[in-house]
């Protein structure tokens, strides 16, 4: 008698594990933004659409952010997975008001549900109020509305955002650091990407890829560098990918200096991370 009732206790045990396991699955793509932060929520009236704004960090500072934007029908509450969208951030300092680089959302079609794009704030909101405006065009019914949403930017401990005037050509670059960051740093080789931007007008910030970049890093504390660094190189709109080794925990000052063909553009700029 016991063989058939220890069949049956293992044959339910097995029943639960499956069942919490398709549970699992069906929690996680249902729920796209399980362990992302909302950071803001409104309509789109005339595309009568729910638009809800998200990001990874529970904090909006200045530098590159990546936004996820999750669309609602306004009415039946389904989700709206095929969509285009397209930002304007704007800087109202008073007496006057700037945008700042900004990408798309590349894809007409959600990614599990979302829109990733992303925004580089070049200042926090100390100096005035900064909005985002999306549009949305609802393929699904073909109507197109917009809304603005406020958001407050603050500055980070350790700054991921810097600018210079280029000895070359007298024009404004934004870098923004986008990995590593003092989380997601660990001993021994990490990613390194930088995002830069030239100013063309108060409204215009084209992404770059003129520049030649090196990468030197440094524990200033400790008066060493590290080998094995692989200096960044454009791999599209802008962005610049590379590799830095860190071989121990501690301060880092990761110093950059850019090249515009043979002629210097700058070499004062620096990021300091520290895990």
């Amino acid at each position: 008698m016991k063989k058939p009732v220890l069949i049956l206790i293992s044959f339910a045990l097995l029943c639960v594990l499956v069942f919490l396991s398709a549970c699992g699955k069906d929690t996680a793509e249902n729920n796209p933004t399980a362990g992302l932060t909302k950071v803001a929520e409104g309509y789109a009236a005339g595309a009568a659409a729910k638009v809800e704004l998200y990001t990874k960090e529970t904090t909006l500072t200045s530098g590159y952010t990546r936004f996820y934007v999750a669309l609602y029908d306004s009415v039946s509450g389904n989700r709206i997975d095929e969509a285009h969208i397209s930002l304007t951030p704007m800087m109202d300092m008073g007496s006057m008001t700037h945008s700042a680089p900004y990408e798309n959302p590349v894809s007409e079609n959600a990614e599990k549900h979302l829109f990733p794009c992303s925004v580089t704030f070049i200042m926090s909101s100390m100096g005035g109020s900064w909005t985002l405006k999306l549009n949305v065009h609802n393929h699904l019914n073909n109507k197109e509305g917009s809304l603005t949403l406020p958001l407050t930017i603050s500055e980070p401990v350790k700054s991921r955002q810097k600018s210079f005037t280029a000895s070359h050509n007298g024009a404004k670059y934004f870098i923004s650091l986008i990995t590593p960051s003092a989380a997601n740093s660990k001993v021994g080789i990490n990613d390194f990407e930088i995002a830069i931007y030239k100013k063309a007008s108060m409204m215009s910030w084209p992404a770059d890829s003129s520049l030649t970049v090196s990468l030197t890093p440094e524990m200033p504390t400790m008066g060493h560098g590290s080998p094995n660094n692989v200096d960044p190189v454009h791999t599209g709109k802008g962005h610049y990918k590379g590799k830095v080794n860190f071989t121990m925990t501690g301060l880092w000052r990761l110093n950059l200096d850019f090249m515009s063909g043979g002629s210097v553009a700058d070499t004062t700029q620096y990021f300091d991370v520290e895990f």
